[in-house]
């Protein structure tokens, strides 16, 4: 008899036991004797036994899937946090289904939509383009939703983030001490709220050094490689250009690399360039790349654990214990490497 016709009634008969034994000696119940539950749990291993996972979701009304939406699975930041995420869903005895929103905004809400159908029990979203929506959604789709890398304000909105401002700080700092005084930002898209986060964290360090970013060294970048390129060349076109660029992200500054070299400067003696996120290829780059780390797979990991916890109702003990669930912020940490250094003298 193959694996996958093994039913419990095949095992109550090899053991002259009833079904609803067998079912509850499999279900690891109480009600059964240990001894015989071990006998019972030893001859369905023998015999191939595999629990289905549908009959299973039928009786916990639980499918022990996670629906996971991200912005683009072409970006570098996002496969660390999957990979945090499915680490720690494969430890619970979960699975996880990937669906990509390609940043779309709609898109991101009907994968959401999806997901809620397929019956999964909780669903993360990273890099929302529309967390604000999920505060009336939750009623409707009557599962933990978890945001990675974007707070909003409700009673039952929860996300794990890393501190964006901080992170902003750190790139001021940094370049302040540098002696930069000409320093520009390449935006995200126009609706990434840490975009702006970020921007502010710069510019809240640069102030206290008497310094600041000018509007017009503020341009609009798209995230990607093309939208750092675009970008550089709006920037050389201010008289005198920066001396310094910090980027929304390091596809962003790997982009402001390439056309700073086409256009005959050298980095970091003409022109600094930061990113952000600490994507794997900022290391390899020419020259490597000075950036702010996330914690990705930490990100990954810490909204899995967060979606456990809900799922298994810990959040009034949480709340008993003082403990905060709502919001999760993780700290970044500063990378400096080839692609920075000090203001020109000139």
């Amino acid at each position: 008899m193959s694996p996958k016709s093994i039913s419990i009634k095949d095992i109550a008969r090899a053991v002259g036991m009833s079904h609803s034994t067998v079912s509850r000696a499999l279900s690891d119940s109480p009600l059964v004797a240990k001894d015989t539950k071990r006998r019972i749990q030893r001859v369905a291993h023998e015999m191939g036994y595999v629990p289905s996972a549908i009959a299973r979701g039928l009786v916990t009304k639980r499918t022990r899937t996670i629906g996971l939406v991200v912005t683009t699975i072409t970006d570098p930041f996002i496969g660390e946090v999957v990979q945090g995420v499915e680490e720690r869903a494969m430890d619970a005895d979960y699975s996880v289904i990937l669906c990509d929103c390609n940043a779309e905004p709609e898109r991101e809400l009907a994968n959401v939509r999806v997901l809620r159908e397929k019956r999964v029990d909780a669903i993360i979203v990273t890099s929302s383009r529309v967390g604000n929506l999920y505060v009336p959604l939750l009623e409707d789709l009557d599962v933990p939703i978890v945001l990675i890398n974007n707070q909003q304000a409700g009673e039952y909105v929860y996300s794990v983030r890393s501190d964006d401002h901080q992170g902003g700080r750190l790139v001021g700092e940094y370049l302040a001490s540098l002696g930069h005084r000409r320093i520009a930002y390449i935006t995200g898209p126009p609706n990434a709220s840490r975009s702006l986060v970020r921007l502010e964290g710069c510019r809240s360090a640069l102030r206290e050094h008497g310094l600041d970013i000018d509007p017009q060294a503020s341009v609009p970048g798209d995230g990607r490689t093309e939208g750092g390129e675009a970008a550089v060349a709006r920037l050389l076109q201010l008289s005198p250009h920066p001396t310094a660029i910090f980027c929304y992200n390091d596809m962003t500054a790997i982009g402001a690399l390439r056309a700073l070299k086409k256009a005959g400067l050298d980095v970091p003696g003409d022109v600094s360039v930061i990113g952000y996120d600490d994507i794997p290829f900022s290391a390899y780059v020419a020259p490597p790349l000075t950036t702010v780390a996330q914690p990705k797979n930490r990100l990954g990991q810490r909204a899995m654990e967060l979606t456990l916890r809900l799922l298994e109702g810990e959040e009034g003990n949480a709340e008993e214990q003082g403990e905060e669930l709502s919001d999760i912020v993780l700290t970044p940490a500063f990378i400096e490497r080839a692609s920075s250094g000090p203001a020109p003298s000139s």
